[in-house]
């Protein structure tokens, strides 16, 4: 029985249901033909099918209905931390939570709310998003995504106008308001320039001119310590987004089809985090997964043939451009020795006192004018130069389409085609599996055209030292000659065309856990690509020098399933464990002289962190002092081999002084805590939600954990007493022969945000007990769910 016929039956017997029930709109079971009008947002319509934890399957006739019901879904779980992150876009914030406070961080990394709110403001001002959507695909969204976008506002709309905020985050208040269209697409872009513009805010609101050529004005930033800064601001493991994914081609499966683990590493609250459901318009799009807030599409998912995740890419999605000034004026910059004056955008944000805030910032043919990224990486003004900050994806609204073209592929080679035509990822790489067993790596990302060449002839001193460490390329902006150059087959100047991405098919198995393209698969390395998309033949992570050693184990033992795919997210391997426990154990009693119970329960540790776990808490504390502590070259006696990567580094140098100042303290501070050195480690690592304890399983980027859980530690409270970030939405998908993808699912922080809601923390009990959902994709399944619920929405 096909989807029309089951959603006419459902819409003649939905009073029938023991639910909120109601019709389904003629126009659900129409044959759409492919054909899609515009109807105006008061004919706008959805169903909406709940089924177990609150998922949402969103049925509509055309894009403007998905949108809808997707907005309208959104904001029943998720109202405050939707509409606060529209304040955020609209730069409100310093309004009405005050100059001084902070973001939450998810959509920018701007240090205080006024900082956030120039700089918003100053986008839109310009009317930056306002002259992408006007821009015809493939450069600019599609108009299927334009539909979504004005579907997603008007359902949002509808949900606040007709119901009670319950949610005490932002129960009553005056920030809480209708949005546009126009709204949702500054929200695309934030997230777009996250880790360009976005990760610059302070310093592009912040940057002055020099008022005078003070004596040691012209001295600019030391390379070396720049370069250095530069390493550890944009490595994997310091960023609070991260990833595994892995795809089994069909050879290693069995059933031959293929099957794909996708596992997001990401923020547990705010803006940043994902939300469920399944998006149909029957006979054209039919898909389900997990969306970032505040978008309209399924960003990670699967559906009747292909499944795909996505891991944060090791590519560097800006550079910088360094200006030689007009000795007569520090705004005006010369290019081929011709001055160029900066362009002033002056910005005024209205703040909670009632008055107003005025700055300008300072605009250049390469981009902003920056002073730093982040404190820790300054870019002085001075005299004589300054520092522009060049991002390719301030010019990308196409990331939605991206993800809709995904939603419809029917295979991995659909993915590769959908990434040609759209180009609309900024930071992330893609890994994919299909139903007729192939799969896919690639990072095929929104870069700005850093050729190896053009670094090699164009960087200046800071850039030679920054762009090998990092990838972050400083080049002489007063030469006309070291402006990016353009690919052919680029959508935009200025970037990369897709035939210069890493591309790794039909692998055994195909993995990422952020770092570079390099050992997706660790028999088949990718190399050829420029540095600026990441390294090859360096050290990789415990992370994924463990998940290889996993996935590799498991595509040679074959027979895989679905089932395999679960217990390797659980697995909760500590490769640092199985590398350094035993030696040490062996090196403790030298310097715990008669502490027995410490080297005991050091040595009794089993290399894992489950939530029974005994010794992961007293080995995980000692860890983190001792890579916190021990620069890398110094942690191990048997040094990197980029001909044995997956195995080298290793043999613990429990020699170096770091080593016993780090067991010392992480013993004393565990009974300093009264925490019994032996305590299972769900005891001492947990959430708590709605009064009760729920244990948390998983570990640090130090430890090499797949199952990443980045805690808050509070010894006073007990331990880790919160997730700041980690595994978030999980799927494990494969395929039967049937019309109904094989596929388990888990959103660890659960669906809803409002702790009054029934799905505040019902998918985070699931998780301390490593029990998944299943997905419920096909009809029979959806409409056989015993929590099924339905509700009709519309304008």
């Amino acid at each position: 029985m096909n989807l029309r016929t089951r959603l006419k039956q459902l819409a003649l017997t939905g009073a029938a249901l023991a639910t909120v029930t109601a019709s389904l709109p003629a126009a659900a079971v129409a044959d759409s033909g492919g054909r899609h009008h515009r109807p105006t947002e008061r004919g706008l319509s959805a169903v909406i099918r709940y089924t177990e934890y609150g998922i949402p399957h969103i049925v509509a006739e055309d894009y403007a209905g998905l949108g809808f019901g997707t907005g309208w879904a959104q904001a029943a779980d998720q109202i405050c931390t939707l509409a606060d992150g529209f304040v955020t876009v609209n730069g409100e914030r310093s309004r009405y939570f005050g100059a001084d406070g902070a973001p939450d961080g998810s959509l920018s990394s701007a240090a205080t709310n006024l900082s956030s709110d120039l700089y918003f403001r100053g986008v839109r001002d310009a009317g930056t998003v306002e002259s992408l959507l006007n821009r015809s695909a493939p450069s600019g969204p599609s108009r299927q995504v334009k539909e979504l976008m004005r579907g997603w506002a008007a359902g949002y709309n509808a949900w606040l106008k007709d119901h009670r905020i319950t949610d005490p985050a932002c129960a009553g208040a005056a920030w809480v308001r209708p949005v546009t269209r126009l709204d949702v697409a500054r929200r695309g872009f934030a997230v777009s320039v996250l880790g360009g513009q976005g990760r610059g805010v302070d310093g592009i609101t912040a940057a002055r001119p020099p008022a005078t050529a003070a004596p040691g004005s012209t001295s600019g930033p030391d390379p070396a310590r720049t370069a250095a800064a530069a390493r550890e601001l944009f490595a994997a493991e310091n960023a609070t987004m991260g990833s595994n994914a892995v795809a089994f081609h069909g050879s290693t499966t069995a059933n031959g089809r293929g099957l794909l683990l996708g596992n997001p590493h990401y923020p547990w609250q705010g803006g940043r985090r994902f939300w469920q459901s399944q998006q149909t318009i029957p006979g054209e799009l039919n898909v389900s997964g997990a969306s970032l807030l505040g978008t309209t599409v399924v960003n990670i998912g699967f559906n009747e043939r292909v499944a795909w995740s996505h891991t944060v890419a090791t590519g560097v999605t800006l550079n910088l451009h360094q200006l030689t000034l007009d000795p007569a004026d520090p705004t005006s910059y010369l290019v081929d020795g011709t001055p160029e004056q900066m362009t002033r955008r002056t910005v005024t944000v209205p703040v909670k006192d009632g008055g107003t805030v005025t700055r300008t910032q300072y605009w250049t043919r390469y981009g902003p004018v920056v002073t730093g990224l982040g404190p820790q990486l300054p870019l002085p003004w001075t005299a004589t130069t300054a520092y522009a900050l060049g991002d390719p994806n301030a010019v990308n609204l196409r990331g939605s389409d991206t993800a809709l073209g995904f939603g419809k592929a029917r295979s991995t080679e659909d993915i590769l085609r959908t990434l040609r035509r759209t180009q609309g990822l900024p930071w992330v790489n893609t890994i994919a599996a299909d139903s007729v067993g192939n799969s896919l790596f690639t990072q095929s990302q929104v870069l700005p055209r850093i050729t190896d060449e053009l670094a090699g002839r164009c960087s200046t001193p800071l850039g030679r030292a920054t762009y090998p460490a990092s990838g972050v390329a400083v080049l002489d902006g007063s030469r006309g000659d070291c402006a990016l150059g353009s690919d052919p087959d680029a959508v935009q100047p200025g970037v990369f065309g897709p035939s210069k991405m890493p591309v790794l098919r039909n692998a055994p198995y195909a993995a990422n856990s952020n770092d570079s393209a390099w050992l997706a698969n660790a028999d088949r390395p990718l190399t050829g690509y420029e540095r600026v998309f990441g390294t090859i033949g360096t050290p990789r992570s415990l992370r994924t020098r463990g998940g290889i050693e996993d996935v590799a184990a498991m595509a040679a033992g074959g027979r895989l399933t679905v089932a395999d795919l679960q217990s390797q997210q659980f697995a909760n391997r500590a490769p640092a464990g199985d590398l350094a426990a035993a030696d040490a154990a062996r090196a403790c009693p030298s310097v715990l002289p008669g502490d027995e119970e410490a080297c005991r329960v050091i040595g009794a540790w089993d290399r894992t962190v489950d939530t029974g776990s005994r010794g992961a808490l007293l080995f995980d504390r000692f860890w983190r002092r001792f890579t916190g502590g021990v620069p890398v070259p110094e942690r191990w006696k048997v040094p990197f081999s980029a001909a044995d990567p997956v195995r080298t580094p290793h043999t613990l140098n429990t020699s170096t002084a770091g080593f016993a100042k780090a067991l010392t303290d992480a013993v004393a501070e565990l009974r300093a805590a009264r925490i019994p050195l032996d305590a299972p480690l769900g005891t001492h690592q947990f959430v708590v939600r709605g009064g009760k304890r729920i244990p948390v399983s998983g570990g640090t980027e130090a430890l090499g954990i797949w199952n990443k859980t980045e805690s808050v530690w509070n010894s006073a409270g007990g331990g880790y007493t919160e997730v700041a970030h980690g595994t978030s939405h999980v799927q494990a998908v494969g395929w039967d022969g049937s019309r109904c993808p094989v596929a388990r699912t888990l959103l660890t922080y659960s669906q809803s945000s409002n702790v009054r809601s029934p799905h505040f923390s019902d998918q985070t009990e699931l998780y301390a007990g490593e029990r998944w959902v299943t997905s419920r994709f096909c009809e029979k399944d959806i409409l056989g769910s015993p929590e099924l619920r339905v509700v009709r929405v519309r304008g």
